[in-house]
């Protein structure tokens, strides 16, 4: 699971595998108005794995989720199925079924806000790095 307030931008490792497939570099928006870029120590801790909640003194406060989880539900080689599940206190918050054109380079159903479809764009770009289909997805 990743933090539900990680922008990613950039892959950094592959070997692990992560909530997002991979560990991304990236920007902070649990405050919306002052994005903020990570150190090395919190995209490792924090950023990447989720949980934050009572550890970031960025994290908000609120009935918000804690973390995001993609898997892939469906690989018909054009086209994937993503799940994603939003957390509160390991506890579904949100869910629900995202569909991907590999051809395309998006989502038929993109998730509402900037920072979820940026996660469920990295999360596939990950999955398609990983089965050697592309790069860099765009």
């Amino acid at each position: 699971m990743s933090c539900p307030y990680f922008y990613p931008v950039e892959p950094r490792a592959f070997p692990a595998i992560l909530p997002l497939g991979d560990r991304w570099a990236g920007v902070c928006r649990a405050v919306s108005h002052l994005p903020w870029q990570p150190d090395e120590a919190a995209l490792g801790r924090l950023c990447n794995l989720g949980y934050a909640r009572g550890t970031c003194a960025r994290f908000p406060s609120g009935d918000g989720p804690d973390a995001v989880r993609f898997s892939v539900s469906r690989d018909q080689g054009a086209s994937l199925r993503i799940y994603y599940v939003l957390e509160r206190d390991h506890h579904p918050f949100a869910h629900g079924p995202l569909d991907y054109s590999v051809a395309a380079g998006a989502f038929s159903n993109p998730p509402a806000g900037d920072t979820m479809r940026r996660q469920a764009q990295a999360y596939v770009e990950s999955y398609l790095r990983r089965k050697g289909l592309r790069e860099r997805v765009e």
